[in-house]
């Protein structure tokens, strides 16, 4: 089933693909943000020209700019990607449909036709689009923090795992 499925994404690739690269860009970026950060505070508390604690600080912004950028094009293909993927499967779904004979047509109602091409597909979109950001980006987050944990210090680390 999931290959019928994986089949309705078709000429919505492309979409999919660049979604995955931005999650996987916006969770890195956002996994370094707690370094600068402590560079910043250590750049406050150890004296240093204004012009470096400037720099820090511009650099966080551009660093929070760069995973809301990403954020935000990772939902755009993605509601591309979902969309697309729901028109192919609506499609496929009718044309499957249209080769019914009249004895398989007479077992289904008009009604539930109507609602498998709408509620069910819109559902299963909905579940496509789920599975490409949240699915995609949680675990992504888990194991870099898990990383940026152990680069930052073992004892934070252990007690983060």
């Amino acid at each position: 089933m999931i290959k019928r499925l994986a089949g309705c994404i078709r000429e919505y690739k492309l979409p999919t693909i660049l979604t995955l690269i931005f999650i996987v860009a916006e969770a890195i970026v956002e996994t370094l943000i707690p370094f600068v950060t402590v560079d910043l505070v250590n750049s406050l508390q150890g004296g240093v020209d204004m012009t470096e604690i400037i720099k820090v600080g511009l650099l966080l912004v551009l660093m929070a700019c760069l995973s809301l950028s990403c954020g935000g094009i990772a939902g755009f293909t993605c509601a591309k990607a979902s969309a697309g993927f729901a028109k192919n499967l609506r499609h496929d779904i009718f044309h499957r449909v249209q080769t019914y004979s009249f004895e398989n047509i007479d077992k289904f109602s008009s009604t539930s036709l109507v609602t498998r091409m709408t509620t069910d597909v819109s559902n299963v979109q909905m579940a496509y689009m789920m599975l490409i950001r949240t699915a995609i980006r949680s675990p992504l987050m888990f194991i870099f923090s898990i990383i940026m944990a152990y680069i930052m210090g073992g004892a934070l680390a252990t007690a983060f795992v």
